[in-house]
C-alpha cells in the first residue's frame, strides 16, 4: 500500500477509521466503476490506488458511508460526506437523508452541559461563601438570599460576555428620516431586532428601530443589514440568545421543524415571514433558525468545495480509465468491480 501522494510525495496521514485503506485523511471512491483515490490535502491531487488494494477497502467504504456518513454536500455526480475525522467523496448521487444540521444540533447540547456547570460554579461560591460566614450584620439574611439567588446566573454572564462581548455589530450607519447615527447594535437590544429574509440570496438580515424617530422600515429610517454583514450578525446574535444551549429533546424538535419545512433557507423565510422580532419567536423555532442560518451559510461554502472536488474528479477519471484499461485485463476488472458493489 502506497503512503505518500504520487504527484508531491507529501505523505498521507493514517485515519482510523477503516481498517483495509488506512491511507489519508480524505478518500474518494465510485463504487460501480471500482476507482479508490487518496487525496493529498497538501496539492489537492487524487492518487489512484493499486487495483489489488481497492476491492475489500471498496466493500468497507461503503459500509462506513451507509451507516456512519453524514452527508455535508452533492452535486449529481459528487458527494462530500464526513465519518468521524474522514472525509470521503463518493462519486454519484448518494441517496442518503442525513443532513449537515446534526452538527449544529450537538453544539448546542454541549453549550447546555457547558451552562449548567457554570451555574454550578456560580452556586458553589456563593454557597461557600454563605456557609464561611463572609456575610454579617443585620442584613445578612437578604444579602445571602441575594447571592444565593443572583450568582450562578451571573456567573454564567460572565461566561457569555467573555465569549461575546458586549456588541453584536459595529459600523456607521445613518437613518434615513432623522439622520441618527448607528454605531453599533448592543445584545441587550436583540430582543427588539427584527429579522427578516434577504430577497438578494435567501439570507437573513435585520432591522432596528431608530430609538430617534422610531422609524424602521426600509427607506424610510432605521438600521437595516443585509447580505454578508446582516447574516454574521443574525449568527452572532442567535448564538449568544442561546448561550444556555438546548436539550436533546428541544434540538429534536427545532430540527424536525427543518425536515418539515424541506430546508434551511425555506425553514427561515416560513419562521420569519416578512418580519418578525426576536424577543416574538417561540424558543423551539428560534433554536431551529439558529441551526438553520449556520446550515445555510456553510452549504453554500461546501457547495463551492464540492464543485471544485467534481472538477478534480472529472480529470483524474480520465486518467484512472487509462491506467485501468491498460494495465488490468478486462475480466478481473469486472469481477473486482462487481465485488465492490455487491453484484459478484
Amino acid at each position: 500500500m502506497f503512503t505518500r501522494c504520487l504527484v508531491c510525495h507529501t505523505p498521507f496521514p493514517a485515519n482510523e477509521e477503516l481498517e483495509r485503506y488506512a491511507t489519508g485523511t480524505r478518500i474518494a471512491y465510485d463504487p460501480v466503476r471500482g476507482r479508490l483515490w487518496s487525496v493529498c490535502r497538501s496539492c489537492k491531487r487524487w492518487s489512484l490506488a493499486p487495483i489489488e488494494e481497492r476491492w475489500e477497502a471498496l466493500e468497507e467504504i461503503e459500509k462506513l458511508v451507509t451507516d456512519r456518513a453524514k452527508l455535508l454536500s452533492q452535486t449529481d455526480n459528487i458527494a462530500l460526506l464526513r465519518a468521524g475525522h474522514l472525509d470521503i467523496i463518493k462519486v454519484g448521487r448518494a441517496n442518503l437523508t442525513e443532513e449537515a444540521w446534526w452538527r449544529y444540533g450537538r453544539e448546542l447540547t454541549a453549550r447546555r452541559e457547558r451552562h449548567q456547570k457554570m451555574t454550578f460554579i456560580g452556586t458553589a461560591a456563593a454557597g461557600a461563601a454563605i456557609a464561611g460566614g463572609l456575610l454579617t450584620g443585620g442584613s445578612a439574611w437578604l444579602a445571602a438570599w441575594f447571592l444565593w439567588d443572583n450568582a450562578p446566573d451571573k456567573v454564567a454572564d460572565f461566561a457569555r460576555w467573555i465569549r461575546f462581548g458586549s456588541t453584536a455589530w459595529y459600523g456607521h450607519e445613518i437613518c434615513q428620516r432623522c439622520g441618527f447615527v448607528f454605531r453599533a447594535v448592543d445584545y441587550k437590544r436583540r430582543a427588539g431586532l427584527i429579522l427578516l429574509p434577504s430577497q438578494e440570496n435567501g439570507t437573513l438580515g435585520l432591522t432596528l428601530r431608530c430609538p430617534k424617530c422610531g422609524e424602521y422600515r426600509a427607506g424610510e429610517g432605521g438600521l437595516h443589514l443585509t447580505g454578508r454583514e446582516g447574516e454574521q450578525t443574525v449568527r452572532r446574535v442567535l448564538a449568544y440568545h442561546h448561550h444556555a444551549g438546548a436539550t436533546d429533546k428541544k434540538v429534536r424538535s427545532a430540527t424536525r421543524l427543518i425536515e418539515e419545512a424541506g430546508s434551511a433557507q425555506d425553514l427561515s423565510r416560513i419562521v420569519v415571514k416578512q418580519g418578525r422580532r426576536l424577543g416574538d419567536l417561540q424558543r423551539t423555532g428560534a433554536i431551529a433558525l439558529e441551526i438553520a442560518v449556520n446550515e445555510a451559510a456553510e452549504q453554500r461554502l461546501l457547495e463551492l468545495e464540492v464543485s471544485c472536488l467534481e472538477a478534480h474528479w472529472r480529470a483524474e477519471e480520465e486518467l484512472a480509465s487509462i491506467i485501468d484499461g491498460e494495465l488490468t485485463p478486462l475480466p478481473l476488472l469486472d469481477h473486482l468491480r462487481r465485488k465492490a458493489t455487491g453484484q459478484a
